[in-house]
C-alpha cells in the first residue's frame, strides 16, 4: 500500500491547522507557504476535506479554512479513506466489494482480511490530536 501525496498532505495541513490557531480561519496561501505545498494542489485537497466536514471554509475578507471538529474527533483513518478511497488490500474487501464467488475456497482471503484488519486497527488508533507536536521529545518528524 502506498499513501499518495493527497493523503499525506491532508494530514499535514490538518495538523498544521490544529497547532496554529485552531479557532481562526487560515488562508490557503498561508497553509501552502508553511507546508511548502502548491496552492493549486492544496485547493483540491481542502475542497475534499470541506465536503467531508473535516474542515470549514469561509470566503471573503478574513476567510480561509479551519478545523470542522476538535483534533481528537478527526480520525487519521477517516482522513486517509476520504483522500485515498478504500485502503483495502483487495477489491473484495473494499466498501463496494461484491462477494466473490470463490470466497469459500479462496486460500489467500484470510491473509488479505488480516492485513486489512491490521491496517485499519493501526490507523484507527490515531487522531489529528495524536499527531500534534508534543512537549515530549520525538515528535519532530514530518509525515
Amino acid at each position: 500500500m502506498m499513501i499518495s501525496t493527497r493523503g499525506r498532505y491532508a494530514l499535514r495541513i490538518l495538523v498544521d491547522l490544529a497547532e496554529h490557531r485552531p479557532e481562526a480561519y487560515v488562508t490557503l496561501r498561508e497553509l501552502a507557504e508553511r507546508q511548502e505545498i502548491s496552492e493549486k494542489y492544496l485547493e483540491s485537497i481542502v475542497k475534499e476535506l470541506v465536503r467531508a466536514g473535516i474542515l470549514e471554509g469561509l470566503r471573503g475578507k478574513g476567510g480561509g479554512y479551519r478545523l470542522g471538529r476538535e483534533p481528537e474527533q478527526i480520525p487519521v483513518l477517516e482522513v486517509l479513506e476520504r483522500m485515498e478511497g478504500t485502503l483495502a488490500p483487495v477489491a473484495c474487501l473494499g466498501p463496494e466489494g461484491k462477494p466473490c464467488s470463490r470466497a469459500a475456497a479462496c486460500r489467500t482471503l484470510p491473509l488479505w482480511k488480516g492485513l486489512d484488519e491490521t491496517v485499519r486497527g493501526y490507523l484507527g488508533q490515531f487522531s489529528i490530536r495524536s499527531l500534534m507536536r508534543s512537549d515530549e521529545g520525538g515528535f519532530d518528524y514530518v509525515i
